[in-house]
Parts: structure tokens; sequence; C-alpha cells
């Protein structure tokens, strides 16, 4: 139910402040209005982040009862570490929006209201989630569904989570599970994404496709910071693409061209080459096999126009995130994460280089990286296609 990052190091790190934490930015100089929303913006965060620690607390004893382990002993250097990425990723987070990367409203846009009507449906799932650990049973699976019609590597309870990813329940409890994985921090890293995308890619109108949308959290984000681009959205879960468009739909997104969303297979992505100026692809890659991994990043790069802009968020490796290492090697034996030590061994950045992506940038994001690279031009050409 619980990982090694989230369940042991994440509620002690992030529940202890360094001196002077959340009180400024560093090097920054806030006019008056700044310094409102900084502590805004930090209240905010403590408001989630302390009832989601206790969470954590509550579920790593059960974990930890159902799997009959010992308390783990404390790693001090490990927690300092994650304490200071996380305060860091807030400072990122803030400063973004102060600069216009993105709207000052995303830092605000948590739904807690969503988030706790979910929470006694989360609650009364747990005791399963418990059993399920303890039989170590990953193929725990809704007998109506027909398995046989997705891939063997996806017919499993990643995460322990009830159904995997194969109910309207799983679609529903997932973003409050991911939220309390990261201590609120999930929407802040995806964020960091969509950063890239207006960093390295010239503002206005763009045709962007994000491949594993889930739940539709980064398209949201994403539709209130690139106004008038086509957006599209890809995940092999009919059922979380039934949550993303309702998501979508509910928020009655002012815009001429919503995101669209359909259910299909990365590895065969139903779009004509160079279809997208922006490929982006969030908390999807650890999941998948390493001959799935490249499939897929070759899909992306397919339906990517030339001079186009590929944008990676996934789990930190130790390429660049080597002081984590003790907690992610625990991450797959606790979490059910089959594919996870392999994704760590297969780094994102020499990944996009085998494939022939150019100007290849990498950035450590509390426990997240993002890479991102451009695909070659075509020869004779400038600029992106549209």
């Amino acid at each position: 139910m619980q990982s090694a990052l989230d369940a042991r190091v994440l509620p002690r790190a992030a529940g202890h402040l360094p001196r002077g934490a959340g009180l400024l930015p560093r090097g920054a100089a806030l006019e008056t209005r700044e310094l409102v929303d900084w502590a805004r913006y930090v209240a905010l965060h403590e408001a989630v982040r302390l009832p989601l620690i206790g969470g954590h607390r509550l579920t790593s004893l059960l974990a930890r009862v159902a799997t009959r382990r010992p308390v783990p002993e404390r790693n001090r250097d490990l927690e300092s570490a994650v304490r200071g990425r996380y305060w860091a990723l807030l400072e990122a987070d803030f400063d973004n929006a102060r600069r216009g990367i993105y709207p000052r409203a995303l830092l605000f846009d948590v739904p807690i209201a969503r988030y706790a009507g979910n929470m006694p449906r989360f609650l009364l799932d747990a005791p399963r989630i418990v059993e399920r650990i303890s039989a170590r049973n990953h193929r725990d699976l809704p007998a109506h569904v027909d398995l046989a019609a997705y891939p063997a590597y996806y017919r499993r309870t990643f995460h322990w989570q009830t159904d995997g990813y194969f109910s309207q329940h799983s679609a529903k409890l997932y973003d409050l599970g991911v939220e309390l994985l990261f201590i609120g921090m999930a929407d802040v890293m995806r964020r960091q994404a969509l950063a890239e995308v207006v960093r390295r890619k010239a503002r206005g109108q763009v045709r962007l496709l994000d491949v594993g949308a889930g739940t539709g959290r980064f398209l949201l984000q994403a539709a209130s910071t690139l106004p008038g681009s086509k957006l599209c959205g890809v995940d092999l879960s009919p059922w979380y693409v039934s949550y993303a468009r309702d998501l979508l739909d509910d928020d009655r997104l002012e815009s001429p061209s919503p995101p669209e969303i359909d259910v299909a297979n990365a590895e065969s992505l139903p779009y004509a080459d160079n279809s997208f100026d922006v490929v982006t692809c969030i908390f999807v890659l650890h999941e998948l096999p390493r001959r799935v991994r490249r499939n897929v990043l070759a899909e992306m790069r397919r339906v990517l126009a030339p001079g186009g802009l590929l944008v990676l968020e996934d789990a930190a490796q130790p390429s660049d995130s080597l002081e984590l290492m003790p907690a992610l090697a625990q991450f797959s034996k606790d979490m059910h994460e089959p594919y996870f030590d392999d994704y760590q061994a297969d780094d994102l950045g020499a990944l996009l280089s085998e494939h022939g992506f150019d100007a290849i940038a990498t950035s450590a994001h509390f426990v997240a990286k993002v890479v991102s690279g451009t695909k070659a031009l075509a020869r004779g050409r400038r600029g992106l296609i549209h």
C-alpha cells in the first residue's frame, strides 16, 4: 500500500521544516501581493500535507502489521535530502507562476472537496488493499472484465490498488491515492512538465498529445496554460478515460476546442505521422517493460512533427538523484511495481538519445525528473510544422 519512499521517508522529511523554509522563497525579492500569495500557497500545502502525513502513518502501520515487517531504521540523510527537495519544488512552482509560465490560479487548484468526498470510499477500501498486500495477490482483478483484450504487463494491481486500472472505482480513488503517496505534491510535479513545454516551445497555440493521460489532471492544467491549443490525450483504461472526460466537462473549460481523450494503446497511437507539436508522457514509463517502453517512445516520436518537443516526467533515477536511491531501491519491493527496477537502470536521457532526439535536457523535481528533447528537423525545414 505504501512504499519506502512515501510511508517511511516523506512523512518524516516533509513533517519538519528547515530553518526559514516556508517564510520566503530563496533568492526572491517579492512585492506585497506576491508575499501574500506565497503565504497563502504555503498555508494551503500545509493544510493538505498535515492530514496526509497522518494518513501515511496509519496506512504504513496497517501494511507493516499485515506483512509482519519490522519498523525500519531511520535514514536521516535521506530525510534531509527529501525535505530539501520538497521545499525546492514549492519554490520553483511558485516562481513559475510568478514569472507567468503558467497561471497563478494553478497554485491554488487543489480539489480538496473532491478528495474529501472520496476519503470515505478510500478508507473502506483500505482493508482490501492490506489483504492484497499480505497475500501478494497482484492478480486480484475484476472477473467481469475481458482481460485478454489488454497486454499481459497491464493485467495486474499496480500499487496494490483495487481493480488495477480496470474500474471506475479505481479511477475515482486514483488522484487521492497519488496525492497521499506524494504528500500533496503530485499536481505540483506535473506542472514542472508543463513548465518545460512553455519554456522550450514558443508561446501560442500548439497541438499537444498526452500519452497515458490517466484521470486528465495534466490536460486540465495544460488547458488553462495553453489557451486555443489542440489538446489530446490517450489512455489504455476506458474507465480512466471516462473519468477524465467527466473531470474536464465538470470543469467547464472555456475553450472552443476542449481536450479530447480517447482509449488507445500507446504502442499503436491512432494518429498520423507528424501530427503533434508537443508530446508529453507523465509517470507512465516506469510501469512498462523495457521492450514496451521503447515501442511507446518510438510511437511518440512518430507522431511528433519534425522540430517538435517531447517531454517525459517520471520517477527520479540514479543519474540525477543519487541521494534518493536508498528509498527508490525499496520502492518496487513494497509497492507492486514489477518494472521499476529495470526503469531505474534505463536512464531517460540516454533513452531519448538512443531514439534520435536532440537538445536533451534533464531536471530533478522532488522525487521526479523531467527529461525533454526535440525531434530532428526534416532536411531543409526550420521550425515546427503546422
